[in-house]
């Protein structure tokens, strides 16, 4: 089992200052850096710490994620963020948990004891309520179906049609593998506040475009095709 950590990131210079040293190079195989235009000097960095970044062609993190999966080699890809909002030291338990035959694994912010403190009335209600629906509707078993800290088969958007539009690649991603009972877990992980930056997240935009993604996945038969990382 081969795994790439996919780390994108858009001016986030004061949390990659503090988290990526943290991140030890042998906990998995690959490191790959999508830059999305940074003007705060992120770039730069990651070459001063001995990567060579890729400079986003696209635009967002979903346009990230898919230059990001062009150039991995890893069977696991797990996306990371840079800002402070995911512990670097539970890297190696997501690729433990994988080596014992899951599919994906969730970093849960919900599960035995563990919290967001970057949550807000809003986002914490969003969560709450996508994930009791996507576990209503498709048989999931989740208690964060939205987080982004998670490792997952890249055999997963390979095989089956994920387009994920502005929802965002977890909800789709755990949609899919609810419908198709494959192997899932959680394991418990804080979300600590963001370091400095600026928050991307479009709350109102990406909630009602997650409402469209379940619509969607409910009423249209999951197609199951083989397709290449290119986007």
């Amino acid at each position: 089992m081969k795994t790439t950590l996919l780390i994108a990131a858009l001016n986030e210079i004061d949390g990659m200052r503090v988290i990526l040293p943290r991140i030890k190079k042998e906990w998995v195989d690959e490191i790959i850096f999508v830059d999305g235009g940074s003007t705060d000097g992120c770039f730069e960095y990651v070459k001063n710490l001995g990567f060579t970044p890729l400079r986003q062609k696209s635009k967002g993190l979903i346009g990230a994620y898919w230059e990001g999966l062009e150039v991995a080699t890893g069977d696991v890809i797990i996306p990371f963020s840079p800002d402070g909002n995911s512990v670097p030291e539970r890297i190696p338990d997501l690729v433990n948990k994988m080596k014992e035959g899951y599919d994906m694994v969730i970093v849960s912010r919900y599960l035995d004891g563990a919290k967001s403190e970057d949550d807000d009335v809003i986002s914490a209600f969003g969560n709450w309520m996508f994930t009791k629906m996507i576990n209503l509707i498709f048989g999931g078993h989740y208690t964060d179906s939205l987080v982004m800290f998670r490792a997952w088969k890249r055999e997963i958007v390979e095989t089956f049609k994920i387009d994920p539009s502005m929802a965002g690649f977890e909800p789709q991603l755990s949609i899919e593998c609810a419908k198709q009972k494959l192997k899932v877990t959680e394991i418990p992980g804080d979300e600590p506040r963001r370091i400095g930056g600026k928050t991307k997240r479009r709350i109102i935009a990406a909630g009602l475009a997650i409402l469209v993604l379940i619509a969607k996945e409910f009423f249209i038969p999951t197609l199951v095709v083989p397709q290449p990382i290119s986007k």
